[in-house]
Formats: structure tokens, sequence, C-alpha cells
């Protein structure tokens, strides 16, 4: 429970002391917006980084040589914590936007931050505001930023590696031609998830699977394309689950 109040003390903090940031990164994205870019994603990953240190994670990642360096990629992950976002966000190379809930439209200072990151806000229950939201993220992609997706649309409760993906989740590679990056997070639930409130010093492993390259696919290799990912993830997930359950023997 002390990690808990301590891990969201500092966020409350920083959320509050980081309006002047803002304020100073609205007036850099006036007049150079990439500058405006990086000096965001600096900030943000101090932010994160010291959330996992309060919180006790320790983060083995596998697989960070094979994320492309020279192209902007969507990242298609699984998703069982909230912590996904944080350990997953300090390692991403280039900016990158995440798809969120609409809902954290409504939380202040965090939101500001997320639309400086780039981040999209989907609203699943209206179909042509989700619509937008995965046209701007192709958009974002043509532009430079990678995009981050978790097509299971809410955590993983359940002890199956993965939920079913949300038809057309991986349209945003298909009609952007840009590579896939299957992302695996395995453990991340033990952090906080399966004994809320309390944060626990957890181990956890994050991979990166071979990019999975999606131009010029024919309508055989399209429709295969969410079952080739839901596998590669699955699989990853299992080997490293099992990785994680001996070292705790």
């Amino acid at each position: 429970m002390i990690r808990f109040i301590i891990t969201a003390l500092f966020v409350i903090l920083f959320l509050i002391l980081s309006i002047p940031l803002l304020i100073v990164e609205w007036i850099i994205g006036k007049f150079n917006p990439p500058l405006k870019d990086r000096s965001s994603l600096a900030i943000v990953n101090w932010a994160f980084r010291m959330v996992l240190r309060l919180s006790g994670v320790s983060v083995t990642y596998i697989g960070e040589d094979r994320i492309p360096k020279d192209t902007p990629v969507l990242y298609v992950g699984n998703h069982r914590s909230y912590f996904d976002i944080v350990m997953t966000y300090v390692r991403v190379p280039r900016t990158t936007g995440y798809i969120s809930k609409v809902e954290f439209l409504k939380i202040p200072l965090l939101s500001n931050w997320m639309k400086n990151l780039h981040c999209l806000f989907l609203d699943r229950s209206d179909l042509k505001a989700g619509m937008k939201t995965i046209l701007a993220a192709i958009e974002e992609i043509k532009n430079g930023v990678s995009i981050c997706i978790f097509p299971e649309g809410t955590r993983n409760r359940t002890d199956a590696p993965l939920l079913e993906f949300h038809a057309g989740s991986l349209k945003i590679a298909e009609k952007a031609q840009c590579p896939i990056v299957p992302m695996t997070i395995a453990n991340a639930e033990q952090i906080f998830e399966a004994h809320s409130p309390c944060i626990r010093k957890t181990k956890v492993i994050i991979e990166y699977g071979e990019p999975i390259e999606t131009k010029n696919l024919d309508r055989t290799q399209q429709k295969a394309l969410t079952s080739q990912v839901v596998a590669r993830i699955s699989e990853t997930y299992e080997k490293n689950m099992k990785l994680l359950s001996g070292e705790n023997k």
C-alpha cells in the first residue's frame, strides 16, 4: 500500500508542477513542433521512469533491436495493466502516440501531456468518431509518428493470453503501409491489477517481435494478418510466462 501512495503522490505532484512546462511546450510548439515532440517525450519518459522506480518494477526488454529505426511503425500489444503504457513508453525510439479510451480526455493535465505526445482518443461507442480516430492514426504514421494500439480494447482480466481483437484495429498499418511490431507484455497484472490497490515489486518481460510488413498484401494475406499477430503474441506470452515462473521457483 505504501508503494501505491508514494507512486500516486508522485504522479499528482508531477502533473501539478508540470503546468509551467506545459505552457513552455505550447510556446515551443508554435515555433518548432519537432522540438516540442522531442522535449515532451523526454519529460514524460523521465516521469515514467520515476514511476517504475518508485513502484519497484523490474522489466526485461527483449528484441528492441528488431524495431525499425528509420520508419514509423504500428505497435500492437496485449493489455493487462495500466503499467503497460508506462513500461513500453520509456523505450520508444521516436515520438509515439498511444490510442487510448476517450475517457482520458476528462483528466486534466494528463490529457494535455497525452495530446503533446500525439496520443489519440477512441470512443468505441461512436462508430463515426472511432473512424475519425483511425484515420487520424493513419495520418500520424504518414507524418513520421509511430502509433501503439492495444486491440483488445480493455485490460484482459482472464487467464487467456489475449482477448479477441476489435475488428479493423490493424487497418491502420495496412492503410499507412507501415510495419507492425508485435509487442508482448508478460506478468504486468501482478504489479497492480491482481491485488489492487497495492503495488507490488514485480518482474515483467516485454518482447518485441519481428516486424510484419503490410505493403502490397494480397486479399488472403490481409485476412490472415490479425490471426498472424495474435498467434505471435500468444506464443511469446506463454513462453515468457514460463520463463518468469521458472525464476520464481
